[in-house]
């Protein structure tokens, strides 16, 4: 679970996106840190239990800064108002699949998958998804996925209008070839973060998900 002073924080830090207040704040801030931190941790260390590559892992390592780059951004305020982290074995950089936390309070979810690959990575994807459909969509059916994410997310900003080219108009995965991102997501409330099921309940999340980001990687792989 997450203590209700890490959510109040971040609830302040969105009134109050200024350097001069984060700096009195800074102790507050350090505190919530390690409260995320430590909950990050917790999370590597169950749900390593039955996925050895992520064992190993270190919550310092998932997560991300703070501080936004405002450098190319019209809005110029300095601290994002979430804390956010990246399960990767290949860490945050890396260019497979992976799972994701988002806290933020009013906004957290928690799921994972490939966000905006690259060209070739993409092709990778959709050629998987056409030679092996059956397989994509028994992953997307099942039922411990269907509870938890419901479907993969098909938002119109990531999502073709029509076919990439190479595909017929009648090819039965049309509708996921056109997608851009290949993610699951599952929303939560502020009452699901500090609860104290939070840790079984993100294993069970990201092991829910496992067999949709063992797709995508075995896909980039060939």
């Amino acid at each position: 679970m997450l203590q209700p002073a890490t959510l109040n924080f971040l609830k302040a830090l969105k009134k109050n996106n200024n350097k001069e207040w984060f700096e009195k704040n800074r102790k507050t801030y350090e505190a919530a840190k390690a409260d995320y931190t430590d909950f990050v941790q917790k999370v590597i260390n169950e749900f390593g239990k039955k996925n050895p590559a992520y064992s190993s892992m270190l919550a310092k390592n998932c997560l991300f800064r703070i501080n936004r780059d405002v450098r190319f951004s019209k809005d110029k305020s300095p601290y994002k108002t979430n804390m956010g982290a990246y399960f990767n074995p290949g860490g945050k950089k890396a260019t497979t699949a992976g799972f994701y936390f988002h806290c933020e309070p009013g906004q957290a979810f928690m799921g994972g998958g490939l966000w905006m690959p690259m060209p070739p990575q993409l092709s990778k994807i959709r050629q998987e998804i056409d030679y092996n459909y059956a397989d994509f969509k028994k992953i997307l059916a099942n039922k411990k996925f269907k509870t938890v994410y419901g479907d993969i997310s098909r938002s119109a900003e990531y999502t073709l209008v029509r076919l990439p080219k190479g595909y017929e108009a009648d090819n039965p995965a049309g509708e996921y070839l056109k997608l851009k991102s290949f993610v699951a997501l599952s929303p939560m409330k502020d009452t699901d973060l500090t609860s104290k099921e939070l840790v079984k309940k993100t294993v069970a999340a990201f092991e829910a998900l496992q067999p949709l980001i063992h797709f995508i990687n075995h896909a980039l792989a060939e």
